[in-house]
């Protein structure tokens, strides 16, 4: 084996390494169906890493919504830093949806139904999910587009949705000094 093909396998597992740690530790997600310039917009989903794969549940009533993801489709999966919040990772994904009640389905349930909040049904919930829901592994495929030393130059923010709703005015400048006189009087 030559010392060029022995530094692209030492890379390949060092980012295996760094994507798994990342996921294990990431309660969220973003996600963007497709690839490349077709990409939809991300949606944040919050999911389980089950063996090597990042597995999501949604489409069912009260769950998350899991728009554009097909199975057999293309995503783009971007992780971030647990402590520091930003853009650590991401790379290309191959969708695929599990069979309710398989093997594979059962296990990523498993894992899935500890990280679900606020179930309103949390004894039946995995009967909901086979009846209503889809599962999905999202399996990593290819290089990574985005890690530590290889970022774009762009933020990634999204501009604002157009909305009529504004936001809060500055207070009045003698509104405090109204305040703390009355205070004072009770």
């Amino acid at each position: 084996m030559t010392e060029t093909e022995t530094a692209a396998i030492s890379q390949a597992l060092l980012d295996q390494a760094l994507v798994e740690e990342a996921l294990k530790k990431s309660g969220l997600v973003w996600v963007a169906a497709g690839a490349g310039a077709e990409a939809a917009a991300p949606q944040a989903l919050w999911h389980a890493w089950v063996d090597g794969a990042v597995c999501v549940v949604g489409d069912g009533e009260g769950e998350q919504p899991l728009p554009g993801l097909t199975d057999g489709g293309t995503a783009t999966v971007t992780v971030r830093s647990k402590d520091k919040g930003g853009r650590l990772v991401a790379f290309p994904a191959k969708v695929v949806e599990l069979e309710p009640r398989g093997e594979a389905w059962s296990a990523a349930v498993d894992e899935l139904k500890g990280k679900r909040l606020n179930a309103p049904d949390a004894e039946t919930m995995t009967d909901r999910w086979a009846r209503e829901c889809r599962v999905l592994r999202l399996e990593p495929a290819g290089e990574l587009t985005q890690h530590p030393g290889a970022m774009p130059d762009g933020g990634g923010a999204a501009a604002p949705v157009p909305t009529s709703a504004t936001t809060r005015q500055a207070i009045p400048a003698g509104l405090p000094k109204l305040l703390f006189r009355r205070k004072r009087r009770a």
